[in-house]
């Protein structure tokens, strides 16, 4: 047995303690009728700590496009364009009605689910792009940049702000943290990204990646999860 398939074995296992609330065919529904996926930046106080810059003054929200969804069994491919990619593990959170203006008090009463997510960076893409005031677009929405879990019921995660996360990249520990330390809460981007633009049905919104995310390169194994719960094995190949 190599590698990626000993690790999807124990991944198999360990989703079937979180996720057995919902059907075979419930898993990946959002992925299939999701219409947006909007990303959180600097939302990590570590993050803040570690690039010795100010904390934000409200949520840096980014979009990613549908197309950037994969499931496990499928790789990351790295871009030819692209010459620094790297990994960032992030909680998910899967709209489940339509809404509007949403009071923060009442955000939670949106949310359907939740998924494990990477959100897969080309950082010198995202560089240039800083410097020159560009948009992010092509450095976050590249295809298979959005690899995600299957569903996870709001009664396996009751408290989104007690999560904690990891990422390995070939058994190798690269990022470690939890949702309580994020700065911008799970209701406080529900309600701010709401004021904006509608949010509707499946929906996802990426809450942010803690300190740590490093590049990767083809035939790694990135293996990330959710404390000893939930387990997501993807292989990086370039494209060709």
């Amino acid at each position: 047995m190599n590698l990626v398939s000993s690790f999807r074995v124990t991944a198999g296992i360990a989703y079937q303690k979180m996720a057995l609330s919902s059907s075979a065919s419930e898993k990946y529904d959002f992925v299939r009728k999701s219409r947006k996926i909007l990303g959180a930046a600097l939302n990590y106080m570590d993050i803040v700590r570690s690039r010795n810059v100010a904390v934000p003054a409200e949520p840096l929200l980014f979009l990613k496009p549908t197309s950037s969804y994969i499931t496990e069994g499928n790789p990351i491919v790295i871009p030819k364009v692209f010459t620094k990619v790297a990994h960032e593990v992030e909680l998910g959170v899967i709209i489940g009605k339509q809404c509007k203006n949403v009071k923060k008090e009442e955000a939670f009463n949106y949310i359907s689910g939740y998924c494990l997510a990477l959100d897969m960076t080309a950082q010198c893409n995202l560089a240039l792009a800083r410097q020159n005031g560009h948009p992010w677009s092509l450095g976050k929405g590249f295809d298979t940049s959005t690899p995600v879990s299957g569903f996870i019921s709001t009664n396996d995660i009751k408290d989104p702000h007690k999560v904690s996360l990891w990422l390995k990249v070939n058994g190798q520990l690269r990022q470690q943290g939890n949702t309580e330390d994020l700065i911008f809460k799970v209701d406080d981007l529900i309600a701010y990204s709401s004021k904006y633009m509608t949010l509707e049905p499946n929906d996802l919104i990426l809450t942010g990646t803690p300190d740590g995310a490093l590049p990767v390169k083809a035939g790694d194994v990135i293996e990330a999860g959710i404390g000893d719960n939930l387990r997501i094995v993807f292989e990086v190949k370039d494209e060709v």
